[in-house]
This record gives structure tokens, sequence and C-alpha cells, in this order.
């Protein structure tokens, strides 16, 4: 008991997509991936799908998928100045105000609802959220827990929106070549405490394996990379393992640092230091 203590990321946790949270999470994973699916989110919701097949460009597709999500969760607001009934005025949790959050900050109730969301579906144990998560129990572990659960945004059934928003960006992948052909995308990564990171290999050697969090930010461009920290990282990801890309969404909200949402987990990288 103490050894998965101190070692969260070898607890059991739950899975929807059929691969181990530990193959999920390796090396070998990212460079023979497979099509991951969340069980049951596609086959619930036939008809969006059905709708997504028909259309020519992903334009029409992006507007598919926001009214579709906007009726099937209740997300649009109320129409004029009319007073809202109770239940309309009540706080609605929703896959855009999540990604805003995120956008502000990744390691606040937002990011929290995020992470947990991987937990529970992919089976991977966040490795920081404000601090480390370490040892359990601990300060930092009781805060990402009371926010994961805090109801502000974990309601209006808050994790199967983002299974919808993952097996749409899985969709629009497959279908419009959003990044291009292929397996992988080819994307950066800026850290201040990239020492803290590597499992394998060294940052002299400028290639190295380094461990992720559960859920973690990608650009597509070194340039805004390197704003976020000295080291920069250069990963090949696998589509698979994609949340959220640029043109995904008709939202401006993340587009600005072209940045993508990915899976963690063990990544073979090419590092550099400073610009």
């Amino acid at each position: 008991m103490s050894d998965h203590g101190e070692q969260p990321q070898r607890w059991f946790t739950t899975n929807l997509v059929g691969v181990p949270a530990g193959v999920l999470a390796s090396a070998a994973f990212n460079a023979y991936p497979q099509a991951l699916h969340v069980s049951g989110a596609r086959e619930g919701n036939r008809g969006l799908f059905a709708l997504l097949a028909r259309c020519a460009t992903p334009e029409a597709a992006r507007e598919v998928f926001e009214h579709y999500m906007t009726v099937a969760f209740g997300l649009a607001r109320p129409a004029g100045d009319a007073p809202a009934h109770p239940e309309r005025r009540r706080w609605r949790s929703s896959y855009l105000k999540l990604l805003q959050g995120w956008g502000l900050d990744a390691n606040g109730p937002a990011g929290a609802v995020l992470k947990g969301w991987v937990e529970s579906r992919f089976g991977l144990v966040p490795a920081f959220h404000g601090a480390p998560l370490a040892h359990f129990p601990s300060p930092a572990w009781v805060a990402y827990l009371e926010q994961k659960a805090a109801s502000r945004y974990h309601n209006n059934s808050i994790f199967q929106q983002l299974d919808l928003l993952f097996e749409f960006c899985q969709w629009m992948l497959a279908r419009f070549a959003l990044l291009g052909d292929g397996t992988h995308a080819t994307l950066w990564r800026g850290s201040r405490d990239c020492e803290a990171q590597v499992v394998a290999g060294s940052l002299r050697a400028r290639r190295c394996t380094v461990r992720l969090n559960n859920l973690v930010s990608f650009t597509r461009e070194r340039e805004t990379a390197e704003c976020f920290g000295d080291w920069v990282m250069r990963a090949r990801v696998p589509l698979a393992k994609l949340l959220l890309v640029p043109g995904l969404l008709a939202t401006s909200s993340l587009s600005g640092e072209a940045e993508v949402l990915a899976l963690g987990g063990d990544y073979e990288v090419e590092v550099s230091y400073g610009p």
C-alpha cells in the first residue's frame, strides 16, 4: 500500500478505451499508436455522427457539432432580456467553459476537471496540479480532488460532453486531416523544469524520454513554445491522443497560441535550450 501511495501512477484506475493505462502512457504506444474511442460515446450519439457524415467541409461539421452540443446539454443562453427559469439561471458547465478555463490556468478548477476526465476515461493519473502530485495523501492531492469534484464545473454531464469532444476531434482529424496526413503530428512544448521530467536519456544528449502530465498543452509553432520555458521539446504526438487542435472548434479562446491538448505519458523528445 505504501508503495502505491508513493507512486500514484501505479494506482488502479478506470479505463473506457480498451487499452491498459500502462500501455497508453508508454513511449511504445506513441511510436505505434492505435485508434482510441471512449466506450459508448459514438454508440449513444448515433444521430450526431450520422449528421457529421453528411458534412462536406470542416465548417459544416463544426456547425453541426456546436448545434448538437447546445441542444443536447442545454448550453444556449435565454433569448433577449426575459428572466430565466431558476434552473436556467443555474451555472451549467460546458466543454467550452472548461477549455477557456484551461487557457487561463491549467492548474485551476477547470484544469482539474479536465485532468479528472482523463483519469476516468483513459486511466492516466495526473502528476501535477499546482504542485507535484507525488505522495498520497498530501495537500496538493487534497486541493486537486476538491477542485475536480467542485460543482461549478463538474455538472451538466460534463464528462459526457468531453467524451463527445474527444470523439469529434478524432473524427475531424480522420475526415479532414486538420493536422495533415499520417498518424502523428510534430508538436512543440516549452518547459522551465525539464530536468525533473526526464525518465530516460539525458538533456545533454539532446534526446530523452520525458514523463508529461496526464493532459498537456503543445503548440504547432516552436516560437510559441519558447515563450513557456527555456527548454523546448520537439515531439511526434499520435493523433489518437489529441483532444483539441486548431480549427476543431469555432472559437478563438485557444487558437492564438495554436494550442493542442494531448493525453500525456512518456514521450521521446528532442530538446534544445534557449532560442
